[in-house]
């Protein structure tokens, strides 16, 4: 990431800005374990690279922290590594047991070792020992042992032999002194050593720690003889209650924050930081966040804040930070109110009240219970110069560390002075109001205010009126003038007919406000009506939607929304300035329906927590502005991992083969103030088609990613809501070998050569079946031929069956006919019959001669036209020679059948009707059903079977 000559100036005035260390409260601290960094017990020493990566000297190892992960990297023939320094080139100069020398990164980051203590002949390597310290003098690598030290320079080794036993050293600004124990203090310059005067004083003792002072004094930090003061070559000890913890606890040395603060570590009670005249500002042990007491090294990071290296683990305090906490450790849990009252600061929380001297530094005591106060408490008030605590148990005055007077048995959530009545409170309880009055012997319970009698939490006063919201309703209550009831009572559940709901009242600038979604409402009581308040709605109108909000003593307006919280701070200039960030680190854990806010001077506010109390100086706002920085710290793909921000000169372009087309992105910024609540965003160019939500991951994957040129592009969000400039990658995935440019050359001139050698052997093969297609072709025409003839032969056949189909229907027509005609002859012969014998019943001997001769005449004529009628005989010779076949058939497969009934079925056959079967078989219609049931018998057909339709299947 490339930053601009600006930019670093205006990193270095903030970072100077804002090295201020606050007396007040703890600050926010971090513990790393052993199981965190998963290393050794004791952490020796600690640096910084420009990248802002942490380096721990540590009993396993060098241990490497850039925000989101841990790296550990050994030296040879030394687990143990006692220091660390870095300069400005990026080289990691470490030692350890009888072995130093420096890290740097290779091509793809990886920190490879390079050993100084090679160069160093056999015979002075034996006496080596531990190497304590390093330093980067001028132009030399000065590395410290109890023997010698080590000096290197243009590549080559310098030893310098302690003149009896070296213990150890230190650099102050330009300045590097060395404690010999017989000569004192030495000050190396130009490759030789010069001693201090009066400083083998010391000598029985060790150093653990030289500071620079003012006016060119040192101070000097022993293990166990307290601290003293250089000065004009005097040895002077350091009378300051910073000196009385020393001699107490032992020192381990310390470190000065930007020549303002030092801190000192001690073996047996943590850290003191003291300012320049040795008061004590702060004092951080494990009974207060520490997660051990002995502090081996302390070392101050780039934006201020301290690092501590234990005797059994790490510790992050976040010193550059405008808040500070009263929490356990103090003997604080939930906070309602605060309130300063006469040299003390008085806590309400859930367990009762709580006080501290507010005169005094807050470092040490805990905060102590006021006698009388146990149980909930819910607000703390100074009221008249006394103080009046709102209790579950009732109404208290507190006097000191001490409840001295109970005013009221009931629980009381407020106190407020009624406007006009100097001598008057009321007070909000369980059972609705009280008032309390001013008489010769102080404060008094006077009466309850009869007319309401629900519990109300908060509540504000305009004159003789109060307003409450109780139940999505707003109360206007007034008050009597003897103060004994309310006379009047309205309620109110909407601010206009279009502003639906009220959601909550407070007074700001000494009017009472009713607030729905951010729009703000005064009450006219001449026109009894909610009315806007356009300035004041204005100045919420790009705030979130907010929940609760109060006014402190200096005009702040403070509010909450979704569980966070926000201030309207006033400017010099009259203007109110939004600001948010900051409180982001107290989401969640503000007292949501109870906001605690006593601003007590212009950089004094408290802020009540669920678990604790939080000081905040607004002073100390610079830091926050900051942009954080995003690094790309790993990128990983099957078979290579490249580690970036260790220092080496990044590729424009990563190219990573086909194969290898899962990669895998770990991200950190080196923001350590609060990273729990660090966010990442992303975008894969060539892939993501926009950027990634917010997200606390650090690990980022893609698998089976195409060939073809990637950027990944990341960014990162502290707590406070400032991003960091965007960060880039690019990487190039190659093709896969079947899709690479020289595959397809080869996939192009195979498919040439498959077209000529194709193209030539369809040739030959033509020429060659050409031959065979001639073949083929005589071959088909004669079966086409053949196939003709025997299709012309089958139609033949099928046209001479269509004649005779035809032939036989008109023969069965003809049959029809035929014997319609000749029913007609039998109709006429059975007419002429009855004639006949009718005539026989005629008496001719009456007639005449010649009447006679005609009858007989008629009757011989019709005589013998009855006898001359043959058809009848002739249509059954007809019948049966053109049924001849089916008679045979069915004679052939029935032989049992008669001729009757070989009769009967011809004529079923020729579809005759029953009458008509009738009148030729002459018999009646039921003699031809009957005749039809045995003929169905015999041809043994069952009563489903179509008995003609089976006859002509025959």
């Amino acid at each position: 990431m490339r930053f601009t000559k600006f930019h670093l100036l205006i990193l270095l005035i903030t970072t100077t800005l804002c090295s201020q260390v606050k007396n007040i409260g703890l600050p926010d601290i971090r513990n790393y374990k052993r199981s965190d960094y998963k290393g050794g017990t004791q952490n020796w020493d600690i640096d910084q690279d420009k990248n802002g990566n942490l380096y721990f000297a540590n009993n396993s190892g060098l241990f490497q922290f850039d925000g989101s992960s841990w790296r550990k990297y050994n030296i040879p023939n030394s687990a143990a590594v006692r220091c660390v320094k870095i300069d400005n080139s990026g080289k990691i100069f470490v030692g350890g047991y009888s072995e130093f020398g420096y890290f740097k990164s290779n091509s793809k980051g990886k920190l490879v070792y390079f050993s100084l203590s090679k160069m160093i002949n056999k015979s002075n390597f034996k006496l080596m020992d531990f190497i304590w310290k390093i330093h980067i003098h001028n132009d030399e690598v000065i590395f410290q042992s109890f023997e010698r030290t080590y000096i290197f320079k243009n590549k080559k080794i310098k030893i310098l032999e302690a003149p009896k036993r070296f213990q150890f050293s230190f650099q102050v600004k330009n300045h590097l002194y060395i404690q010999d124990i017989s000569m004192g203090i030495l000050e190396y310059k130009n490759g030789k050593l010069f001693q201090l005067k009066n400083s083998t004083i010391l000598n029985n003792t060790e150093i653990w720690g030289i500071f620079p002072l003012p006016k060119n004094k040192l101070l000097i930090a022993t293990l166990n003889k307290g601290l003293y003061i250089y000065d004009n070559e005097k040895m002077i000890p350091w009378d300051t209650e910073a000196n009385v913890f020393i001699r107490k606890n032992s020192s381990l040395g310390g470190v000065a924050i930007k020549d303002k603060f030092i801190v000192l570590n001690s073996v047996l009670e943590g850290i003191i930081v003291c300012d320049l005249n040795g008061k004590i500002i702060q004092h951080i042990n494990r009974t207060k966040g520490l997660q051990n007491n002995t502090i081996l090294t302390s070392f101050v990071d780039s934006k201020n804040n301290l690092w501590l290296g234990l005797d059994n683990g790490i510790s992050f305090v976040n010193e550059n930070s405008p808040f500070t906490y009263f929490g356990f450790s103090y003997n604080l849990s939930t906070v309602y109110g605060t309130a300063l009252h006469k040299g003390n600061l008085y806590v309400a929380t859930n367990q009762g009240v709580f006080y501290h001297s507010w005169n005094n530094s807050t470092k040490e005591d805990t905060f102590k219970l006021v006698e009388g106060t146990t149980g909930q408490a819910w607000n703390i008030q100074v009221i008249d110069d006394q103080l009046f605590c709102s209790h579950n148990t009732g109404a208290l005055l507190i006097a000191g560390a001490k409840t001295i007077k109970i005013l009221d048995n009931i629980g009381y959530w407020k106190f407020m002075q009624i406007p006009n009545h100097p001598n008057y409170i009321i007070g909000s309880n369980y059972n609705g109001f009280s008032i309390f009055e001013k008489t010769l012997n102080g404060w008094q319970f006077k009466n309850r205010i009869e007319g309401f009698s629900k519990s109300s939490g908060s509540f504000e006063m305009e004159g003789k009126n109060i307003w409450i919201k109780k139940d999505n309703l707003a109360y206007r209550m007034t008050l009597s003038n003897d103060l004994k009831r309310f006379e009047s009572i309205k309620t109110y559940q909407d601010l206009s007919k279009t502003i639906k709901g009220i959601g909550n009242i407070q007074q700001l600038e000494n009017k009472v406000y009713f607030q729905t979604n951010n729009h703000f409402y005064n009450y006219s009581y001449e026109q009894n009506l909610f009315f806007e308040d356009k300035k004041m709605s204005d100045l919420f109108a790009n705030l979130p939607k907010i929940n609760t909000l109060t006014q402190d003593n200096y005009g702040n307006i403070w509010y909450i929304f979704d569980e966070s919280l926000g201030v309207l701070m006033k400017t010099k200039t009259g203007n109110s300035k939004n600001i948010v960030s900051p409180f982001s680190k107290l989401t969640g854990n503000i007292v949501y329906n109870n906001l605690s806010i006593n601003t007590t001077g212009p950089n004094d506010t408290f802020i009540g927590l669920t678990d604790g109390l939080a000081h905040y100086d607004s002073d100390l706002l610079t830091n926050y502005e900051a942009k954080p920085k995003a690094y790309i710290r790993g990128f990983s793909f099957p078979g290579d991992t490249i580690v970036l921000g260790n220092g080496q000169k990044a590729l424009d372009n990563y190219k990573i083969p086909y194969a290898s087309n899962h990669v895998k992105f770990t991200f950190s910024s080196p923001s350590y103030e609060n990273l729990e609540n660090l966010e990442f965003s992303y975008q894969l160019d060539g892939f993501d088609n926009q950027w990634s939500n917010w997200t606390t991951n650090v690990i980022k994957e893609y698998t089976n990613l195409r060939e073809g040129d990637y950027t990944m592009k990341l960014k990162a969000r502290t707590n406070y809501g400032k991003q960091s400039e965007q960060t880039t990658l690019n990487f190039c995935i190659s093709p896969p070998w079947y899709r690479h440019f020289l595959a397809y050359l080869f996939y192009i001139s195979l498919v040439i050569a498959s077209v000529y050698f194709i193209r030539k052997r369809i040739k030959n093969k033509i020429r060659k079946n050409k031959y065979y297609e001639t073949i083929e072709q005589r071959r088909l025409y004669l079966e086409k031929e053949s196939k003709i003839r025997q299709e012309q032969y089958e139609l033949e056949k099928e046209i001479e069956k269509l004649k005779n189909d035809k032939l036989q229907i008109k023969i069965l027509a003809k049959d029809k006919e035929l014997v319609n005609n000749s029913l007609q002859v039998v109709k006429k012969n059975k007419i002429l019959n009855g004639i006949i014998y009718k005539l026989k019943d005629i008496n001719v001997e009456s007639f005449d001669e010649s009447t006679k001769f005609q009858f007989t005449k008629l009757n011989r004529s019709i005589t013998k036209e009855v006898n001359a009628d043959k058809s009848w005989k002739d249509l059954e010779k007809h019948i049966k020679n053109v049924h001849f076949d089916f008679l045979k058939r069915l004679k052939e497969k029935y032989p049992t059948i008669s001729p009757r009934e070989l009769d009967l079925s011809t004529y079923l056959l020729m579809n005759m009707s029953t009458k008509e079967i009738a009148e030729i078989m002459n018999i009646s219609n039921g003699g031809v059903e009957l005749a039809r049931y045995r003929l169905r018998k015999k041809l043994d057909l069952n009563k489903k079977e179509n008995l003609i339709g089976f006859l002509m299947s025959i």
